[in-house]
């Protein structure tokens, strides 16, 4: 018999223990889209503790529409193993292209995070960061719906040793550290606005630009772009993919350190 009571407690004391076994974690990620999840799956795959946070209820960013809600992803040969190791079925389109369901690719990517070991907190907003020492240590978090609802309900934190922005085209954690933290930028150029369409540049430097832009802050994914002013994609989601991979290499590598 079920009574509703059991049902409420359960959820509650589930989902509170979940949220204390990550108060404290190695690194904790700002978005759960394409480059968020395989930098998250690459680092958990280390044994390191992660945690994202995903203001949306749904994980995935933008791959889940594909090109134009025709729910088709593209991705080159450089990205296509990370999907594979995943589960994902791809198909040769003509060489060098290889399509996969965009569908099948967030769930398999969830899937695999969650597999793990890593924490997923969807429609949380990270609305700060903490800082010690003029180091990024953390993020701040609060409920999605509270900012929806311009209220006023004060955030709580997560402690971290390394924080990642993969927030997306907003590159939202980066901003925030650039306006109010008074940490200093590793690099001079930051455009915070990314140009427009080219395939073929976009993804070459995306992994190329994806780096530690403060002491304890990485930057992976489309937030690149919008940091360093590259052009954009498209549905096309290699780099990203790369990208994702590329964060966790060079934190992993900082951990040794």
């Amino acid at each position: 018999m079920l009574e509703e009571r059991t049902i409420t407690q359960a959820i509650i004391d589930s989902f509170y223990s979940k949220l204390k076994r990550n108060l404290e974690v190695d690194v904790a990620i700002c978005g759960a889209g394409p480059s968020g999840l395989v930098c998250a799956i690459e680092l958990a795959k280390r044994k390191r503790k992660v945690a994202i946070f995903e203001k949306k209820l749904s994980i995935g960013g933008g791959m889940w529409a594909g090109g134009m809600f025709f729910n088709e992803i593209v991705v080159e040969k450089e990205a296509k193993g990370i999907l594979e190791e995943a589960g994902v079925s791809l198909k040769e389109y003509k060489k060098g292209y290889f399509v996969a369901d965009a569908v099948e690719c967030v769930c398999a990517l969830g899937f695999e995070a969650k597999k793990r070991g890593v924490g997923i907190f969807n429609g949380i907003e990270t609305e700060d960061v903490l800082i010690r020492k003029n180091r990024v240590t953390g993020l701040v978090i609060n409920w999605t719906v509270a900012k929806i609802s311009n209220l006023l309900v004060d955030p709580l934190s997560i402690k971290a040793k390394f924080a990642v922005d993969a927030s997306g085209h907003d590159a939202y954690i980066a901003r925030i550290v650039k306006e109010k933290a008074g940490i200093k930028f590793k690099m001079k150029k930051l455009v915070f606005k990314e140009s427009s369409l080219w395939a073929e540049k976009a993804e070459k430097l995306v992994e190329k630009y994806t780096q530690e832009i403060c002491p304890g802050l990485f930057v992976c994914g489309m937030a690149v772009s919008s940091v360093f002013g590259l052009p954009r994609m498209g549905p096309v989601f290699g780099g990203m993919l790369t990208s994702g991979k590329k964060c966790a290499s060079l934190i992993l590598n900082s951990f040794k350190k």
